[in-house]
């Protein structure tokens, strides 16, 4: 067993685990926070995506014994964090994906929301073609991907006074 101190959505929290586990095995098995997925476990999905130091990496890659000293946020830290910078509700990334539809099975939404998180913080007037850049690491089985992407369109729109996307769906006419 090794001793590690990782700073996870702001506390100092301090783990032994094997010297071989990942941060999400870490994360999931000692911490209990599962919102980060375990699908592939050789980085190929983004499931598993979480900010360290405000950058989307992939937790199945990174031993835990690296990530100390590293401020690590996971999804359940979006909502606290949104709080603490004096925000109401939802992250605005986490309301918009609910508002637009870009939820389904829930699998791949913690890394998508974290990825789309970062692309935010680090380009918040960010294009279609930065946002299709910032998610391709995160692969979703249930979407065509529209409703993510305007999920993400909305979310820096409206964090930034700009004008959000009318979803897809709201153009869609009653055949009736």
């Amino acid at each position: 067993m090794r001793a590690t101190t990782l700073n996870v959505n702001g506390d100092d929290l301090d783990v032994a685990a094997p010297a071989h586990w990942t941060l999400l095995e870490v994360l999931r098995y000692r911490l209990g926070l599962t919102g980060s997925k375990q699908g592939c476990d050789k980085g190929d999905c983004g499931a598993c995506t979480v900010l360290m130091d405000g950058k989307p990496v992939l937790a199945c890659l990174v031993l835990a014994a690296r990530a100390g000293g590293a401020r690590i946020q996971t999804i359940e830290g979006l909502r606290p964090a949104h709080h603490a910078a004096g925000g109401n509700g939802a992250d605005p990334v986490q309301d918009a994906f609910d508002r637009c539809g870009a939820l389904q099975c829930g699998f791949c939404q913690p890394g998508m929301m974290l990825s789309a998180r970062a692309l935010l913080n680090d380009n918040p007037s960010a294009g279609l073609p930065e946002i299709q850049e910032a998610l391709s690491g995160n692969l979703c089985r249930c979407t065509g991907y529209t409703q993510i992407l305007q999920a993400v369109q909305t979310a820096l729109a409206e964090t930034t006074g700009g004008e959000a996307p009318v979803p897809c769906w709201a153009n869609q006419k009653d055949d009736d």
